[in-house]
């Protein structure tokens, strides 16, 4: 399973848009355009595709760990 597969499945399953990504991207101070998403969720005919990169899909699975949890609260001791 490829890293655009691994991403695709994730927008589906947790119903994000194209706007929700690049905020969830944003949350971790990585910049994606909408046009990179939009080749990156082509299919691999399309003349177009392109591949998603380890750098992308890490930034990404960053982002969606302080998007859904919130960031993460230093500890006071």
């Amino acid at each position: 399973m490829s890293n655009n597969d691994i991403l695709k499945k994730l927008r589906v399953a947790l119903s994000l848009k194209t706007e929700d990504i690049i905020t969830i991207c944003d949350l971790v101070g990585f910049k994606v355009t909408k046009a990179e998403l939009g080749d990156i969720f082509r299919n691999e005919d399309h003349e177009n595709f392109k591949p998603c990169g380890d750098q992308i899909l890490r930034n990404f699975l960053n982002g969606l760990v302080i998007y859904k949890r919130g960031p993460k609260d230093e500890k006071k001791q």
